[in-house]
């Protein structure tokens, strides 16, 4: 028996046409990010924030920038997945729960601290690394979630990405790393494309 979170990534497909109209409520959009939140991110830094675009002025600003792609109106709601650089600066913070809970002790949160200090301080191309592996496992994990919920879905990376930073108003620590859209499937979508045959793309050692 294919057990749910198989069933959800089979299932998924790149959803490219959405019911327009449909709005989703706080309380859903809500859930699909601190579902994302759930995905991992080294040293659990958490190096990510989620801007929820749905009103129809925010849309039509956001396709402008999207190379005027008409699902970004017509999904519910477009979420612009952003990574965070210099993200070290803030991991004690972000590991106090832990803490909190007694998951952590201190001693091992301040030797986290310490060790991602010591790779990422003035490394850019290892932050900015860092960011965008988080932000893209956060980005799955909020589809998964949109499938699990029987909406449809859509990573996107076609668009102008210093225009998304200034309209939207990311700060100088934030890369747009690419937007979700999500909503309600209309027709005419196609099924999950096949992929490579294993042989060409696994290795076993």
């Amino acid at each position: 028996m294919t057990n749910p979170i198989q069933h959800a990534i089979e299932s998924r497909v790149s959803t490219n046409h959405f019911q327009p109209g449909r709005s989703l409520a706080d309380d859903i959009i809500a859930s699909l990010v601190a579902q994302a939140t759930r995905a991992p991110s080294a040293f659990n830094m958490q190096n990510w924030r989620f801007i929820a675009v749905r009103s129809v002025e925010a849309k039509a600003r956001l396709r402008s920038l999207a190379y005027d792609q008409q699902k970004v109106m017509d999904a519910s709601v477009a979420f612009i997945v952003c990574g965070t650089l210099a993200a070290h600066a803030q991991l004690a913070a972000a590991l106090q729960p832990s803490v909190s809970a007694g998951i952590m002790e201190q001693d091992m949160v301040d030797g986290w601290v310490a060790l991602a200090s010591a790779a990422h301080e003035g490394d850019p191309v290892l932050q900015r690394d860092e960011a965008i592996r988080s932000a893209s496992l956060a980005a799955m994990t909020l589809m998964l979630a949109a499938q699990g919920m029987e909406l449809g879905s859509c990573a996107m990376v076609g668009f102008d990405a210093a225009g998304v930073s200034r309209e939207f108003h990311l700060d100088s620590a934030e890369i747009p790393v690419v937007i979700v859209t999500v909503g309600y499937p209309a027709g005419g979508n196609w099924p999950q494309k096949p992929r490579k045959p294993l042989p060409e793309i696994l290795t076993t050692v």
